[in-house]
């Protein structure tokens, strides 16, 4: 409940791939990475676009001692430290603004990475910038994707990780851009544990 209680942005940009994740399917996505055991007390995650800051700020509710939120958006950013510092200490969060793929940014020391990265629907490998930095990391990590993906295990395992598909859920779309036709809509999202080497 207390996950659905945070700010939201109402102005999203369809090139960025933006929408809102609701907090019933945050937190469920969070129960299930703790149920691996990847979200461990104390822990140090990273939010890879992290948007309203809805999943980092949700781990560390669960017992993460620190998150990293890493988005593009300025207003996304703004809007992601009102909301964590409404619930969390100053020394539990940071946020970062980076363009993943052109701005520097440092991974190193994290134990765990969760991400729910554009999937490509406006623009064809979206995606990959996000994946790159991951590799790079050799961080567990857990990603939300669309659930017909199938170029992820691929990537990963031809890097000698682990790619698991672990679940499914739905992923409620609102009406949010001007090329959607409903007024709401459902799609199907994916759940991936991507283990390092």
């Amino acid at each position: 409940m207390s996950l659905s209680k945070l700010g939201v942005k109402e102005d999203l940009v369809a090139s960025l791939e933006q929408y809102v994740t609701p907090g019933d399917l945050a937190s469920r996505w969070l129960f299930d990475i703790q149920s691996f055991g990847d979200l461990t007390p104390g822990c140090r995650v990273v939010d890879l676009g992290a948007g309203n800051g809805i999943l980092g700020i949700g781990a560390v509710m669960m017992g993460a001692g620190f998150v990293k939120l890493v988005e593009v958006d300025q207003e996304l950013c703004e809007l992601a430290d009102v909301n964590a510092e409404s619930v969390l200490r100053d020394d539990e969060y940071e946020v970062s603004n980076r363009r993943l793929g052109k701005d520097h940014l440092e991974l190193g020391g994290y134990d765990l990475i969760i991400s729910n990265p554009p999937w490509g629907r406006q623009k064809e490998g979206a995606d990959a910038d996000f994946f790159e930095h991951i590799l790079v990391s050799n961080t567990l990590t857990h990603i939300m994707h669309s659930a017909n993906a199938k170029h992820i295990e691929k990537r990963f395992e031809d890097m000698n990780w682990k790619a698991e598909k672990y679940g499914e859920a739905d992923f409620p779309l609102p009406a949010s851009y001007s090329h959607h036709k409903m007024s709401r809509g459902v799609t199907r999202a994916g759940f991936w544990r991507l283990v390092p080497p």
